[in-house]
């Protein structure tokens, strides 16, 4: 005999049918995965001096493209971002506040203002022909931006990348191990990069930074 016993329509559990309804316009602000080190207090009553400076860019968009694009996909895509797609490895274009980089074969990064994700987001899908992959990482992610005099210095015991400027000129992207972590860093100028975190890293790398940046002296910038 079997032990398995049959419900009848009557005591199956009835589905709720009524849910309270979400307000039309809910007051709900992100947080970046810093808000707790509250950087912008620590930017005006910290060292105002140092050999590198930190600052999160905060909430911005972020996605991810994926696809083999055509010659037409190219000309969609340009006139949607207002660059050309960098097809040359370890790459980047920006135009104004939209940046893409290359990260592999058949990957960029777009990174975009945080108001702006969803909208560019829709658009790829109501426009771009062809196959394609967008995945709006936004929320996962953080950008790190540090420059200064000793930013190579406090780099160099981070990453295993050859920072000399002729083996990462400015523009250069690569997709490397930061402090035992991952990171997408592109340099954007001699002394200025940007890292693009995951943001259940962020805490610990902000951490590690701080530490890193001990002998040359930190300076947190406001964003």
């Amino acid at each position: 005999m079997s032990d398995i016993t049959l419900e009848t329509p009557e005591q199956l559990p009835k589905l709720v049918t009524h849910q309270r309804p979400l307000p039309s316009e809910p007051n709900i602000v992100g947080e970046s995965p810093l808000h707790h080190a509250d950087l912008d207090s620590i930017a005006t009553q910290g060292p105002q001096v140092g050999g590198v400076h930190f600052c999160e860019h905060k909430l911005l968009g972020l996605l991810t493209l994926r696809c083999t694009p055509s010659s037409e996909q190219q000309s969609e895509i340009t006139a949607l971002l207002g660059v050309v797609l960098p097809m040359k490895p370890l790459t980047s274009v920006v135009n104004g506040d939209i940046s893409v980089r290359w990260v592999g074969p058949d990957e960029w990064l777009i990174i975009v203002p945080g108001e702006q994700a969803f909208d560019i987001e829709t658009r790829f899908f109501e426009t771009l022909s062809g196959h394609f992959s967008l995945v709006n990482i936004s929320g996962g992610s953080t950008v790190f931006d540090v420059s200064g005099d000793h930013v190579v210095d406090m780099l160099k015991k981070s990453i295993p990348v050859d920072l000399h400027i002729r083996e990462f000129p400015v523009g250069k992207v690569v997709s490397t191990i930061f402090a035992k972590s991952g990171a997408i860093i592109c340099r954007l100028g001699d002394n200025h990069f940007e890292l693009v975190v995951r943001r259940s890293f962020a805490d610990y790398l902000w951490l590690w930074i701080q530490d890193a940046s001990r002998e040359y002296g930190l300076v947190v910038k406001a964003t």
